[in-house]
């Protein structure tokens, strides 16, 4: 049997060579596509690899009777619709290895950015200014990060913490303290604990119940004044109301935002135009590297599932249940 893959969205060269040089697999993958084009090419498709752009919602499976697999290339699943997958006995997978380091590497290139004040001193500069006090900063050495979510990327961001003499604190309730242990620094029973110890807070967990809008107001006052926030994750942890208000008051120093809670943001957006927010355009897994790396395994998952059962990384282990 030949087994159809479409990939709606952009993907890297290798990973398409990982299709296509398997015997059996028939690949659509003509570029990025819309959502005309998407609904039309889906019902033939017997596994789909989708970046953050695809909505595989219930209008896209109601179009997909032969869909079997779908693998997110990345991180998150925010734009796929688990439940519905699960219903329709749809096994989901992410591939979230490759863009571990080059989210890592973003993350400490933010919390040097907002420690030494490097994109304003340069924007400064250009205007032919030479402010050298104006832009006094604070080094990193001897000041306590807080990393919320310790899976691969906060515990990448730790270790590259240690290089720069910073103490480490975090907050995950899925990981063993063993984890922590191993590199040499605590995870704490309490996120109140976190924030009260925190000089610089980085997040990097999923956006749960329990996470979505986990940057309060509530959580805010329970921090250090002059806290500095990280957020290279998902936009939905932080309220930005709140946190807006926190960086006018300046009870939060300055935050550098990689993630929004709609991307690209809404003009209405209340942490847009704040002198002390850094912003990226959601540069976290935005290097040839891992570009390349999460395209590699997000095609050999395909590859594992229609010609082995084997699954890795599986989104909604339910599904096991139905089939």
């Amino acid at each position: 049997m030949t087994y159809v893959v479409l990939v709606p969205d952009s993907l890297e060269a290798k990973g398409l060579d990982v299709l296509r040089s398997s015997d059996g697999v028939e690949v659509n993958a003509p570029g990025k596509m819309n959502r005309d084009q998407t609904l039309a090419a889906v019902p033939a498709a017997h596994a789909l690899i989708v970046r953050s752009d695809t909505k595989v919602d219930t209008e896209l499976l109601d179009h997909a009777q032969n869909l079997r697999f779908v693998v997110r290339a990345g991180v998150g699943v925010d734009n796929i619709d688990l439940d519905e997958c699960t219903r329709r006995r749809v096994v989901v997978m992410n591939a979230p290895d490759g863009n571990t380091i080059s989210t890592a590497e973003l993350t400490f290139a933010l919390i040097l950015s907002l420690a030494r004040h490097i994109p304003a001193a340069d924007a400064s500069m250009r205007t032919g200014k030479w402010d050298r006090k104006k832009f006094m900063g604070t080094q990193l050495a001897g000041k306590t990060l807080g990393i919320i979510g310790f899976g691969r990327v906060g515990r990448a961001v730790a270790e590259r913490a240690q290089a720069f003499g910073m103490t480490e604190v975090a907050y995950d309730p899925f990981v063993p303290e063993r984890v922590a242990r191993h590199l040499g620094l605590s995870i704490v029973p309490r996120l109140e604990d976190l924030f009260v110890e925190a000089d610089i807070i980085t997040l990097h967990a999923l956006v749960t119940d329990d996470t979505r809008g986990l940057i309060n107001a509530e959580n805010i006052a329970k921090m250090k004044d002059g806290v500095r926030i990280i957020n290279a994750a998902r936009g939905k942890l932080i309220n930005a109301a709140d946190l807006a208000e926190a960086l006018k008051s300046g009870k939060v120093a300055g935050a550098a935002i990689d993630v929004y809670d709609t991307e690209p943001p809404t003009p209405d957006n209340p942490l847009l135009g704040l002198p002390n927010v850094i912003y990226t355009p959601h540069l976290g897994a935005s290097t040839v590297e891992a570009q390349e790396a999460v395209a590699e395994q997000a095609a050999q998952q395909i590859v594992n599932a229609l010609f082995h059962d084997r699954f890795d990384n599986v989104r909604n282990r339910a599904v096991f249940d139905t089939l």
